[in-house]
C-alpha cells in the first residue's frame, strides 16, 4: 500500500472505477468526454462558471461601491478550503488516521490535484456557493436589516438547501464515495448523506465565515488591501472552529463506541434549527427593506436549481428502482423526501427575492 493510498481507499476508489495507486500526485488533466458520466463536465461548467461570476461581481463591488465583503468572501472560503480538505483526504498525513480514518473520494473529474482527491470544481464549488448563499440574503435584507450574527443564519439556511440538492445526489452518479465503514465520521447518515456532513459543512461552515468576514471587513471602515486580505484568510482558518463548536453535541456520544442513534437525534434536531431559521428568513424577507438583487443573485442561484433538476431527472429511473438504498449499479441513493424540501424551499427563497426586486422597480 502506497502512502495515499492505503487498502480502504483503495476499495472505495475501486467502486468509483479507478485505482487510486495510478495517480498524479500533482496534476491531472482529462477529456471531459472520457469521464464516467456526462453529468460530471456538466457540474463542473455549472460550479467553475458560477465561482468565476462571483469573482468577477466580488472585483466589481469593491471597484465601484468599495464594498470588500464580496472579494473576502471568495478568498475566504479558499483559506477554508485549504485547511480543511488536505486532512479529510489524507488523515494520514496529519496524524489523524487513527482518529478520523479514511473518509471518501472524488472520481476522477477533467481537472484534478493531489493524487486525484482535489477535483477543480470542488476548489470552485466553495467560493460558488459561498456567494450564492451570501447574495441571496444580502438581496432578502437581512443583513442591512439584522446584521451579521441573523444574516449569517440566513446563510446556513440558503446555503443548506442549495448544497444538499447537489449533496444528495453525488454519491448515486458517482461524483464521489463515501467510506461506509468509517463510523466515527460517516455516520449517522440520511440514506447516503454524512449527517455531520449534511450539519458541519453544508451550512456551518458557510455561516461561520460569512459572519467573521462581515464583522471584520464590512463595517464601512477603509481599509489597505493587505489588511483586507489578512482578515478574509483568518476567517477562513478559523472557520473550523467553529464546525468543532458546533459539533460537540454529537461528538459527546461519540468516543470507542459511539451511539449512532443519539448522534442522529442531535443532528437531526440542529438541522431542524437551521430550517427554523429558514422560515424565520422567508417571514422577515416580507419586510421592506431588502437590497436590490445583481446579475450574479438574479442568474446563478436559478442556474444552479435547473442544472440540478436536470440532473436529478437523468438519476430518477435508477432512484426509483434501487433496492434497499441501492441502484442496479451499485451506488447508493441519497433522501428524495429532503432533496424535495430543499427545492421547494430554494425556490420559495428566490421567488421571495425577485418578488422583493419587482415591488422595488415599481416603488421606483
Amino acid at each position: 500500500m502506497s502512502a495515499t493510498c492505503d487498502e480502504a481507499a483503495e476499495v472505495v476508489t475501486r467502486g468509483l472505477g479507478f485505482n487510486c495507486h495510478d495517480v498524479s500526485p500533482v496534476l491531472s488533466v482529462r477529456n471531459p468526454a472520457d469521464l464516467y458520466s456526462w453529468t460530471q463536465p456538466v457540474l463542473e461548467i455549472l460550479i467553475i462558471g458560477g465561482a468565476i461570476a462571483a469573482l468577477v461581481l466580488a472585483i466589481q463591488r469593491l471597484r465601484r461601491d468599495g464594498d470588500p465583503i464580496n472579494i473576502s468572501l471568495w478568498f475566504a472560503s479558499l483559506a477554508y478550503l485549504a485547511i480543511t480538505e488536505p486532512p479529510l483526504y489524507f488523515p494520514e498525513w496529519f496524524g489523524l488516521d487513527e482518529i478520523y480514518g479514511f473518509i471518501f473520494a472524488h472520481n476522477e473529474f477533467t481537472v484534478q490535484f493531489m493524487y486525484d482527491r482535489l477535483p477543480l470544481y470542488i476548489i470552485a464549488f466553495y467560493p460558488a456557493i459561498t456567494a450564492l448563499a451570501y447574495e441571496v440574503v444580502r438581496a432578502l435584507g437581512v443583513f442591512a436589516r439584522r446584521g451579521a450574527l441573523l444574516g449569517s443564519l440566513g446563510v446556513a439556511f440558503v446555503a443548506q438547501v442549495f448544497y444538499e440538492i447537489f449533496d444528495h445526489l453525488g454519491p448515486q452518479l458517482k461524483w464521489w464515495a463515501w467510506n461506509p465503514d468509517n463510523m466515527d465520521v460517516n455516520h449517522p447518515m440520511m440514506a447516503s448523506v454524512p449527517m455531520k456532513s449534511m450539519l458541519l459543512f453544508a451550512s456551518v461552515s458557510l455561516a461561520f465565515t460569512t459572519y467573521l468576514v462581515v464583522r471584520w471587513v464590512g463595517d464601512g471602515k477603509k481599509r489597505s488591501g493587505g489588511s483586507i486580505a489578512a482578515r478574509a484568510v483568518l476567517a477562513g482558518v478559523l472557520t473550523p472552529l467553529g464546525m468543532v463548536l458546533f459539533g460537540f453535541p454529537s461528538a459527546v456520544f461519540g468516543g470507542d463506541t459511539p451511539n449512532i442513534e443519539a448522534q442522529a437525534w442531535v443532528l437531526g434536531i440542529q438541522l431542524g434549527l437551521v430550517w427554523l431559521v429558514g422560515i424565520w428568513l422567508l417571514w422577515e424577507s416580507r419586510k421592506p427593506g431588502g437590497v436590490a438583487p445583481g446579475t450574479f443573485a438574479l442568474v446563478f442561484p436559478a442556474a444552479f436549481l435547473v442544472v440540478h433538476a436536470v440532473l436529478w431527472a437523468s438519476a430518477l429511473p435508477d432512484y426509483l428502482d434501487a433496492k434497499n438504498g441501492i441502484t442496479a449499479d451499485g451506488t447508493p441513493i441519497g433522501s428524495g423526501p429532503y432533496v424535495i424540501a430543499c427545492f421547494v424551499a430554494a425556490t420559495v427563497v428566490l421567488v421571495q427575492m425577485y418578488r422583493g426586486r419587482s415591488e422595488r422597480a415599481v416603488e421606483e
